[in-house]
């Protein structure tokens, strides 16, 4: 793993993630702090939904025709598989870094 002083954000990465953060603040001001159940699992369907989602992605990839819904779909059907805390954050991280990265390439789109 990479040293946290080795990595280096845009200055774009960095505004999308306050927005990120802007709208975690309203919601807990709408909300109030939120405390639910993970409600994932390890069932047999969680687990073929996530490789089958993964298949896709690959697929998708060999051909040249990878999007990212698929590819946010893949890392949550993996979060959703997932019933064990930590391997369960780290999925909900990558969701989180994929759902950025998709508002820095719309971003990028605009004149």
């Amino acid at each position: 793993m990479t040293a946290d002083k080795d990595i280096e954000r845009t200055d774009h990465t960095l505004r999308v993630l306050y927005e990120v953060a802007r709208e975690r603040s309203r919601q807990d001001a709408k909300w109030g702090e939120q405390n639910h159940p993970d409600g994932t699992d390890e069932s047999r369907w969680d687990k073929e939904a996530a490789v089958r989602a993964r298949a896709l992605c690959q697929h998708l990839a060999a051909r040249g025709e990878l999007t990212w819904d698929a590819i946010l779909s893949e890392e949550i059907a993996e979060a959703f598989a997932e019933s064990d805390p930590a391997k369960l954050r780290a999925e909900l991280i990558q969701v989180a870094a994929v759902a950025v990265a998709w508002v820095e390439a719309i971003d990028r789109r605009q004149p």
